[in-house]
């Protein structure tokens, strides 16, 4: 039976309220629809309101409250429906909860999760649809998670959560309808998770994480059909990154496509690239690395805008084609 990923991350933290007494979830709209999907559905229900407890809209009170029990004990999950207001947050999570470890001297433990949610496309504009994982994997100490499929949606939740760690957790919408078999689920420290290579080739590397990944993924079902076989690389997690299978993917095809849902400028992208041309010998390159990445400019409001501005798989085939030199289909 499939179960959507939209489900997966509810299962992910059913699991968590009913092993651990230690876990909370805590933010706006936690009990909507409108807000989360279908991703906490009728937990308060199940679990109780001190346990799953929707809050007033204040960012920062609510990461703040989270952090200070997280320092406390706890294992709290603070859910911000829009990563774009999870800004209003960002002191209480790049300045406190990422340094306090370090600062301690690895006394202290921080097991916070901040689950922030992309929302994209739907004519929301720029201030409702910002995909700012880079910013936040740029900052030591801030573990950063972005699952691709409904499995690692619930898995990496449940990693996240027991982790000692401070962990961004960033689940995109248009995942949501996604599906898949999962398997039993297998508790797993967040420190023993690598990239995955989703599908095996030999012509040319996609590199992506989350949504991203996904479009990787039918790019790479697309280009089989011209006979074209890719390694498709889920980084899964972005900070701290784990480049050493991109490193071997990249010396066996000699070609890189990195793919990212973010801006290009010091983007995850950039950092993709940069690391397999510090590692990779330049006489193993067979073309220089390209990438697929929104375009300098805020979103637009306009549906014939949002078609050419976000990335799409027929982007990546098409940037594909173009890397390996193979002319377009007319």
């Amino acid at each position: 039976m499939n179960t959507d990923y939209g489900s997966a991350i509810r299962l992910g933290f059913q699991h968590l309220l009913r092993t651990r007494p230690a876990v909370f979830c805590i933010g706006q709209g936690l009990w909507s629809p409108w807000y989360v999907g279908n991703t906490m559905t009728d937990l308060e229900k199940e679990f109780g309101l001190q346990r799953v407890i929707d809050t007033p809209v204040s960012e920062l009170a609510t990461t703040g409250a989270a952090l200070g029990a997280a320092l406390a004990g706890y294992r709290p999950v603070v859910v911000h429906p829009r990563l774009d207001f999870m800004l209003l947050a960002t002191d209480q999570i790049v300045t406190q909860a990422a340094n306090w470890s370090s600062m301690f001297g690895g006394q202290v433990a921080v097991p916070l999760t901040v689950r922030a949610i992309v929302n994209r496309g739907g004519e929301q504009g720029a201030q409702h649809s910002q995909a700012l994982h880079a910013w936040f994997a740029h900052v030591p100490g801030l573990r950063v998670v972005m699952p691709a499929t409904p499995a690692d949606a619930r898995d990496l939740l449940v990693s996240s959560v027991l982790c000692d760690d401070p962990v961004l957790y960033l689940d995109d919408r248009w995942l949501y309808d996604s599906a898949e078999e999962l398997p039993d689920l297998i508790e797993r420290p967040l420190r023993d998770e690598r990239p995955i290579l989703r599908h095996k080739g030999n012509d040319v590397t996609l590199v992506g994480a989350g949504y991203s990944a996904a479009l990787c993924m039918k790019a790479a079902a697309r280009l089989q059909e011209v006979g074209v076989m890719a390694d498709v690389i889920d980084l899964r997690i972005i900070n701290p990154l784990d480049d050493e299978l991109i490193i071997r993917s990249v010396e066996k095809t000699g070609r890189l496509l990195a793919v990212d849902g973010g801006f290009a400028s010091c983007g995850l992208s950039a950092e993709v690239i940069a690391r397999a041309a510090c590692q990779v010998a330049p006489t193993r390159w067979r073309a220089a690395p390209q990438r697929v990445t929104l375009p300098p400019a805020p979103a637009p409001t306009s549906s014939k805008l949002e078609l050419t501005y976000y990335p799409s798989a027929e982007a990546v085939v098409e940037a594909t084609r173009r890397l390996i030199g193979i002319q377009e289909e007319k």
